[in-house]
């Protein structure tokens, strides 16, 4: 068992010497991996990854947990997918309304993350390209 943490030292010196010691009686030598390069990153360390799994798991979507400006831009993106699986006018309209919403909100709403750069869906514009779409399948 490791001694207690001496008085007036700092955290950061006392491990740092554990360290040191264990590195002086050998503790380190011969260990899996020695020489190996590291792994590449992933770009997430474990908390994300396992909250990012657990989203999964549970049915929902991973793009939930983007700041608004970054959800709001993948949702114009993904709109004239999403459009094209309507059957009626009235919902595209309604769809297109609601974004153009959430997107006038989120301009007046104070948010951290990436600055908000979507701009609104005209939606005779989306509404047109739902038409050609639906003519052209």
């Amino acid at each position: 068992m490791t001694a207690r943490k001496p008085p007036k030292v700092s955290f950061r010196w006392w491990v740092d010497r554990q360290i040191a010691e264990a590195r002086e009686r050998g503790e380190f030598d011969d260990l899996p991996g020695t020489g190996q390069p590291l792994p590449k990153p992933t770009g997430h360390d474990a908390a994300t990854e396992w909250v990012l799994r657990e989203v999964r798991k549970g049915g929902h979507d991973a793009k939930a947990l983007l700041p608004p400006a970054l959800a709001l831009k993948r949702e114009v993106q993904d709109l004239p997918d999403r459009l094209a699986a309507e059957r009626a006018e009235r919902r595209v309209r309604e769809l297109v309304e609601d974004l153009n919403t959430r997107i006038r909100q989120a301009y007046l709403n104070h948010h951290t993350g990436p600055p908000l750069t979507v701009a609104l869906v005209d939606v005779e514009e989306a509404v047109e390209l739902w038409r050609r779409s639906r003519a052209a399948s």
